[in-house]
């Protein structure tokens, strides 16, 4: 969906939301101000799952796993407000310290370079002016998302269901850029890198590769704005990488650099992190060595009920509303089938309005509340558009990637 030009060109030139001074600079910044900020406390529902709740620039209150580099998730009360996660409540997930702290929109350039006919640079300006803008409603999702359910538990970033998010992204195609500058015949991968750091001489650059047939679909886009409005810093300003249905290890943040290969790449990003087994659903037995492992990629479907949380008090023996959000993975919502006797029997649940086959579905349906004292199991599941449906059985590997097992909520009537 294409949208008015000028109107991008006006909110990117604001630079109130460009230039960040105060942002999380250094160490010492850091352990001064969480204290400040610190606004309560939240139990995920898991193993040692006490957390602060904290407010970081441009950002309201979030759930903080990791000040540095900085791990935020959203607190899932959000998902039920919209379909769209608001900017201030998106979830944060950074893998190298040294962030910039601001970032000069007149000296910045997105460099193009490699296996190409001409290397070129191209400013933000150029960016929104000179390409074809589009549209495109997306969620974004870490890989280790619920890595905190995994049992037995796993190493990593332990978070609830709150490492996702849904937005509508605005920039261009991926494409109309990589052909201004040229493909030379033989290229195999486009590598992307962004202007994140390491702290540490040696760490790895934070760098992700495309096989060159994805990087040239309609469908990978280089945002400049989020929501309507230009990327929060800590969720990329001011350019990132979208790739719809696939986990957000590849949407890589500031993006600055796009590097053209004539062989696949081999940086450690993708040989020896994000790396999955090559199996159905990506689950293994605890222990299991003997498997192949291939780089993370597509997401699967997931489904979740909003407007109620586990443990939830309700009355019984009434008519009640139930509803939630689902995604489709690589592929659009088919299908969202409920139940409220744990799973015996199933109904379709109403699907709300379609904003295309990346983004969160809004989905709702009603249920009638069981005797006092009883307890109530709510399942919910989505079918995708190719079939592929959410398991019955929670799936296993050891880094705690891809979880995306039905979802219950038990609720007491009373």
């Amino acid at each position: 969906m294409e949208i008015e030009k000028r109107s991008l060109i006006e909110g990117i030139s604001r630079r109130q939301f460009i230039q960040m001074s105060t942002m999380l600079g250094t160490a010492g910044l850091l352990s001064h101000s969480l204290s400040s900020l610190a606004a309560g406390i939240v139990n995920l529902p898991f193993a040692n799952g006490k957390r602060s709740m904290a407010s970081f620039p441009q950002k309201g209150n979030l759930i903080l796993l990791r000040t540095r580099p900085p791990l935020l998730e959203t607190p899932f009360e959000v998902f039920d407000k919209g379909i769209f996660t608001p900017n201030n409540l998106f979830f944060v997930r950074w893998h190298l310290a040294d962030i910039p702290t601001s970032v000069d929109v007149e000296s910045f350039r997105l460099k193009v370079h490699g296996h190409v006919k001409k290397p070129i640079e191209l400013t933000l300006k150029q960016l929104v002016h000179d390409f074809q803008p589009v549209q495109m409603a997306a969620v974004n999702q870490c890989s280790g998302n619920s890595r905190g359910f995994f049992q037995p538990r796993v190493s990593g970033a332990e978070w609830g269901n709150g490492a996702m998010g849904n937005a509508l992204w605005t920039g261009v195609r991926l494409k109309d850029v990589l052909k201004k500058s040229g493909i030379n015949p033989g290229a195999v991968q486009v590598r992307f890198n962004g202007l994140d750091k390491g702290v540490v001489p040696g760490t790895p650059d934070y760098m992700k590769s495309l096989d060159v047939d994805h990087a040239l679909d309609d469908e990978v886009i280089i945002a400049y704005a989020m929501n309507g409005k230009p990327l929060p810093l800590l969720n990329g300003f001011p350019l990132r990488l979208i790739v719809p249905g696939w986990y957000s290890t590849y949407w890589v943040k500031m993006l600055s650099d796009i590097e053209v290969l004539n062989k696949p790449d081999e940086n450690y990003w993708m040989t020896s992190a994000y790396l999955m087994p090559a199996t159905p659903g990506a689950s293994v037995a605890p222990g299991q060595k003997d498997y192949k492992k291939i780089p993370i990629n597509k997401m699967v479907p997931r489904s979740f009920i909003t407007n109620f949380k586990d443990g939830d008090m309700i009355h019984a023996e009434r008519d009640m509303a139930v509803r939630g959000i689902a995604f489709g993975g690589d592929a659009g919502v088919k299908q969202v089938l409920f139940s409220a006797d744990r799973g015996k029997t199933w109904k379709p649940a109403t699907l709300g309005k379609d904003y295309g086959k990346y983004s969160f579905r809004q989905w709702e349906t009603h249920f009638r509340a069981g005797p006092r004292g009883a307890d109530q199991v709510l399942m919910v599941k989505t079918i995708n558009s190719h079939g592929l449906e959410q398991p019955g059985r929670p799936t296993w590997n050891p880094t705690g990637y891809m979880l995306n097992v039905i979802e219950k909520t038990i609720l007491h009537s009373v």
